[in-house]
This record gives C-alpha cells, sequence and structure tokens, in this order.
C-alpha cells in the first residue's frame, strides 16, 4: 500500500513520509524506537543488546516513517495493526495494559496504533503533523472508522506530569462512558501529589487532542517503559471535520 502522494510531501522542505518497506527499513525503525525509548526514556527492552527496540507485533504492523532529507534519518515512527493483522495476534497489544471489553463492538473497524517516537532534534511539531496526516490516510485508505492506542507519558518525574496531565484531560477530553477502557495495572494517582501549576501537554497527546481525540479512562502504569499509558481512541468522523485544517492546509 502506497500513501497518498500529496500526504506524503510536507511542508517543511526537511522531511518526507513512507511506510516502511522491508527488513532493512523496519530496523531503522526500530534503531529510532531504541534510541528514543531505550537510551532517552530509560526502558527496560528485551532487544537492547541488539540496539534496536522490537517485539512480536513488528512484523505484523505497517510502519510509517518520517526522514530528514539532509541526513536520511528517520527522525519520526508510528505503527499500525490494521483489523485483519489483529485477527491473526492473540490479542491487540494495548490488552497487555487494559480491559477493552466495552470497545469489542468496535474491533471490525479500528485500526490500533503504536510505539510513536519522534528524534529529539525534530519536536518542533512538524514530524507529528506529518505522522497524523500519514495515519489518517492509512485509515481511510482501510476503510475503518476509529483509531486506537496508547500515548505514554514519562514517569520520570515521579508522576507529576501524568497525574496533572490527567486531571487536565478528564476535564475535557474524557470519552463516553460506553468506550471507557480500565488498566490492568493502574497508575496510584492520589498517592501523586499534584503541583499546582498544570503541566504542558505533551506534543503526541496534543496531536491526539486536536484530532479530535478522546482519552478512555485513567491511565496504566507500566514499570518496564517507567511511563504512564493513556488510551486514547477516536472517530474518524471527528478527524473528518479537522483533517484539512490541521493537516492539509497548515
Amino acid at each position: 500500500m502506497q500513501l497518498n502522494p500529496q500526504v506524503a510531501l510536507s511542508r517543511d522542505p526537511r522531511l518526507t513520509l513512507r511506510l516502511a518497506d522491508g527488513p532493512k527499513d523496519l530496523q531503522r525503525v526500530q534503531k529510532l524506537r531504541f534510541n528514543v525509548f531505550g537510551l532517552e526514556m530509560g526502558a527496560q527492552l528485551a532487544s537492547a543488546s541488539q540496539g534496536i527496540d522490537c517485539d512480536e507485533y513488528d512484523t505484523l504492523c505497517d510502519h510509517l516513517m518520517v526522514e530528514d532529507r539532509a541526513s536520511g534519518k528517520v527522525v519520526g515512527t508510528y505503527r499500525m495493526l490494521s483489523p485483519s493483522a489483529a485477527a491473526r495476534a492473540p490479542c491487540l497489544y494495548s490488552e497487555h495494559e487494559f480491559n477493552l471489553s466495552r470497545l469489542a463492538h468496535l474491533r471490525p473497524n479500528l485500526i490500533e496504533i503504536g510505539r510513536s517516537c519522534v528524534h529529539k532534534n525534530f519536536r518542533s511539531g512538524a514530524v507529528i503533523t506529518l505522522l497524523w496526516a500519514g495515519l489518517a490516510d492509512y485509515v481511510h485508505k482501510h476503510g475503518c472508522s476509529y483509531l486506537a492506542g496508547c500515548a505514554s507519558v514519562s514517569l520520570a518525574d515521579g508522576g507529576h506530569q501524568a497525574v496533572s496531565l490527567y486531571r487536565q484531560l478528564e476535564a475535557s477530553h474524557l470519552s463516553p462512558v460506553d468506550w471507557r477502557v480500565f488498566p490492568l495495572l493502574p497508575l496510584p494517582l492520589e498517592r501523586i501529589v499534584d503541583d499546582a501549576a498544570p503541566a504542558p501537554m505533551p506534543p503526541l497527546i496534543k496531536g491526539y487532542l486536536r484530532a479530535g481525540a478522546y482519552v478512555c479512562g485513567e491511565p496504566a502504569w507500566d514499570p518496564d517503559f517507567n511511563c504512564a499509558d493513556f488510551f486514547m481512541l477516536m472517530s474518524m468522523d471527528r478527524l473528518n471535520q479537522r483533517y484539512n485544517k490541521h493537516f492539509i492546509d497548515r
């Protein structure tokens, strides 16, 4: 499957977007993930000795990759698990962290996304915007109606940012009750002191919200990645209303 040429082009002349094509591209994506998750965030990765981040879902997924034209390096990525690919997996990746029973009826029309990261020198927002344009194009070509996945927030500060963000999100972006999910290992919200000043919104979560996504309940605690995971769900009807403004006309 090829991306729409209009989507693959960026207003930032430094960047291009495409789907990973073959094992060599996948390894380049996994190397970026290792640098961000393993080296920056301190995640305990089973594949760390290989200098990559990989798991059993990688070969089932398609992978978006943003490249820097000057260096040829991969500077951003997202992976997508289509409904047909999910049927070959024992469960959705998110089910390792959440009870998704209330979303069972959405699965035939849902694409699960995850493992999103951006190189530390390219976090101005252009890469995330380009990745979201690619996601929208991918979902449209698969004829799906929903996009869902986890957005991670580091717990390096003891969890203050994660708690502050959840308090902001539950006040304005909480999903309808019938789309709620339940963390298998909840972040202990009541035991973490919330600073008075609202925490800044991470670019990834900001991208979800601008696209019309909901947060579907309390975050899960991921000890291996030392982060809190927020389960985000979006109806493509909500994205379509914003698509031209946020992803094409910028």
